[in-house]
């Protein structure tokens, strides 16, 4: 058997973990003025919305509400309509940018659910291709990123600023 490597991984791995009695690494980013280190890709009134550092796929990232909640019912409505308006934004710059053939829209609530930061809702947007479920994740429960997360994040920063 071949072993493949994913060295981006390890810091994931071995960083400290928040306690969920703290602000979460989605708070954090939110009060942060750095988005292009922290690969931020839009700000709006109530939410933003950040490629995941350690994606699924290419594109992979998240909205996120700027409060701190772990349900849909802790939000107003104008935070989950904001929520969904920032989403579609999203899905259609990804689809202007990586022209994927489909997308996995969804969010994880509670642990059993696979939710691996608990105290922050967040909406998943994984672009998909047909195909791409090949060997690598089926079996070698790796996935191959083609471009760097930083171009990813300027190329749809620049597709979300023309859809504005």
């Amino acid at each position: 058997m071949e072993n493949l490597h994913a060295p981006w991984r390890i810091e994931y791995i071995l960083a400290p973990k928040t306690p969920s009695n703290e602000n979460s690494i989605f708070t954090q980013i939110a009060q942060s003025n750095d988005d292009v280190e922290n690969l931020v890709i839009a700000r709006d009134k109530t939410c933003y919305a950040v490629l995941n550092r350690y994606p699924y796929t290419g594109g992979h990232l998240m909205v996120v509400p700027y409060k701190q909640v772990t349900d849909w019912n802790e939000l107003m409505e104008n935070e989950m309509l904001d929520l969904m308006l920032l989403l579609r934004r999203c899905q259609n710059a990804l689809a202007k940018v990586m022209k994927p053939d489909g997308f996995n829209i969804g969010l994880n609530l509670g642990k059993c659910a696979g939710a691996g930061i608990l105290e922050h809702l967040h909406i998943h947007i994984v672009p998909r291709w047909n195909g791409d479920t090949n060997f690598m994740p089926v079996l070698a429960c790796t996935t191959v990123v083609p471009e760097a997360l930083q171009e990813v994040a300027n190329k749809l920063r620049s597709a979300l600023a023309e859809a504005v």
